[in-house]
């Protein structure tokens, strides 16, 4: 395997903590993939739920995937006069999402929810997240539909579907070359 791309799908979070003493939260994500970083979109949440509904990728070569044990999402809370308070973390550990995907060549994880961990190692709600991972050598050379179906061979699933949609299609165009020909009929 060359390498691979891991999607992250934030969706929500229910009965996480309150930090903030007025008003109020406003809770983002902070996730962190190896050596890259990244922040969701701020959400304006009730008291203790957030909805996000971002997705995120993640790019990277075989050597950096395998010493890559684990994803780590921190939520975090907007206070007025600084950028955050911590409310929770979550890690999840790769290995067995990175060995199925590069051995099928992708994989799906639906999102599901998973433990917030507290400053003081207790747990305090749920954050829902879902993973896809594409193994690139798998996927290069085959059509990527062919792939997500779980079909092992390089038949691309593009034309079945075009052949849907020909058939109405060609009814319909049958139809206007009867209508035309009734009518030229009609005027001769």
């Amino acid at each position: 395997m060359k390498g691979g791309i891991l999607e992250v799908l934030l969706v929500n979070a229910h009965g996480i903590k309150h930090t903030n003493i007025i008003g109020r939260p406003v809770y983002y994500v902070i996730i962190q993939c190896g050596t890259k970083e990244c922040r969701s979109k701020i959400s304006k949440g009730e008291y203790d739920s957030a909805t996000w509904n971002q997705k995120f990728v993640f790019r990277f070569p075989l050597s950096q995937w395998r010493n890559m044990p684990y994803i780590k999402f921190r939520i975090m809370d907007k206070e007025f006069f600084n950028d955050g308070g911590f409310v929770g973390e979550t890690i999840i550990h790769l290995g067995g999402i990175l060995t199925e995907g590069s051995d099928r060549g992708y994989i799906e994880v639906m999102p599901a929810p998973y433990n917030v961990v507290l400053d003081d190692a207790t747990y305090k709600g749920e954050i829902k997240i879902g993973f896809k991972f594409f193994a690139l050598e798998k996927l290069q050379g085959q059509p990527w539909e062919a792939n997500v179906e779980g079909k092992g061979t390089k038949d691309s699933t593009v034309p079945p579907i075009m052949n849907i949609w020909k058939l109405p299609l060609l009814k319909f165009l049958l139809y206007c070359f009867k209508k035309s020909a009734k009518y030229r009929l009609k005027e001769n």
